[in-house]
């Protein structure tokens, strides 16, 4: 383990600082997915935590002398403290640690399974919001039957205004375009109903701004439209969208435990029936696997920050770190502040409320 001074060439050549106390399977978990992100693909990673822990943890997973290097913060931000004031009060926490590393200049990122809104309220306060919204968006990736869609806010921000879901559409759109690959992607606004007359009040506003911007908005959709593809970009506030994202999961792992129950009370023949479809399914369970996506992004604030499942264990906090690592390479902050501006120019969208 090194603690490297040099200054860096570059942005990706800075470490993504993970904390590695936060979420349910720290910190052995944690620090074994640091290992494997950075074995497998290279990654610099920080870890975040009480050094001694750390080193206990390191030693007992045989991880050798890697260049991992080692930040101290004797404290913890517990999932049930109320998260502005945990911040506040708790600046030796591995959650502010961390964000404090990105906000000097001696990180490019943050990754964290700990409590999120812990998470979203140091974003805010230490790296402050973009330029882009006042509001802050969590994007997840979710996969459909066409490939991938990106859905936001799926929980950083509950009580939206019309502008803040107009703003999501706009960061969602450049993402999808220049990080998802997607040409101009589809911006689909979840509701009650396809109709444009359906939906609250904020949503049947939100549907005309977007319904006269430059944007390629297709209209409302519902939850049921999501896993067939029919969007590439699913806007909604928050609340509505952890719902959808959560249920999706939820259902999937219902699916798969049904089908397993259904084969263990099955006839011989169905049983081997079964085992030969096996592979097959194993592989449609890993697309709704959330280890598979790692971390969702958090969109609107002035540094590269993601969220992981709290549930999350090594194979999930490697790919949400190489996630990370991939937005810092490939800019996505300037991308998506090129890409708004642009979309602002040349539209009726406004900058800030």
């Amino acid at each position: 383990m090194t603690a490297n001074t040099d200054v860096p060439s570059k942005e990706s050549d800075l470490p993504i600082a993970l904390d590695a106390v936060g979420g349910d399977h720290a910190p052995g978990e944690i620090i074994e997915g640091a290992v494997q992100a950075h074995q497998e693909s290279g990654v610099p990673v920080a870890l975040v935590g009480p050094r001694d822990l750390l080193l206990r943890e390191l030693a007992r997973i045989d991880a050798g002398d890697l260049p991992i290097e080692l930040v101290e913060a004797p404290h913890k931000i517990e999932m049930d403290e109320a998260p502005v004031q945990a911040v506040r009060h708790k600046r030796n926490s591995s959650i502010v640690v961390g964000m404090d590393l990105v906000k000097n200049g001696r990180a490019s990122g943050f990754v964290s399974a700990g409590n999120s809104g812990a998470i979203m309220a140091a974003s805010v306060l230490r790296l402050g919001r973009s330029a882009e919204t006042d509001r802050p968006a969590l994007a997840s990736v979710f996969p459909t039957i066409a490939g991938e869609c990106l859905i936001l806010d799926v929980g950083a921000s509950t009580d939206c205004k019309v502008e803040d879901l107009v703003r999501f559409a706009v960061m969602g759109s450049v993402y999808c375009q220049h990080v998802m690959m997607t040409p101009n992607p589809r911006i689909g606004l979840l509701s009650n109903g396809e109709e444009k007359s359906k939906g609250n009040s904020i949503v049947q506003q939100t549907h005309g701004r977007l319904a006269s911007s430059n944007l390629n908005f297709i209209g409302n959709i519902e939850g049921k439209d999501i896993p067939f593809g029919k969007a590439d970009v699913i806007v909604a506030d928050g609340f509505v969208g952890n719902v959808a994202l959560k249920t999706a999961e939820g259902v999937a792992e219902f699916a798969f435990k049904l089908l397993r129950d259904e084969v263990e009370r099955a006839s011989l023949l169905t049983k081997i029936g079964g085992l030969l479809l096996m592979p097959n399914l194993r592989r449609i369970k890993r697309r709704f696997d959330y280890d598979e996506y790692g971390a969702a992004l958090l969109l609107g604030v002035d540094g590269i920050v993601l969220i992981a499942h709290g549930r999350s264990k090594a194979k999930a906090i490697k790919n949400s770190l190489i996630r990370a690592y991939s937005a810092v390479e490939f800019g996505v902050l300037s991308h998506i502040k090129a890409g708004s501006d642009q979309m602002v120019r040349s539209s009726s969208i406004p900058v800030s409320g």
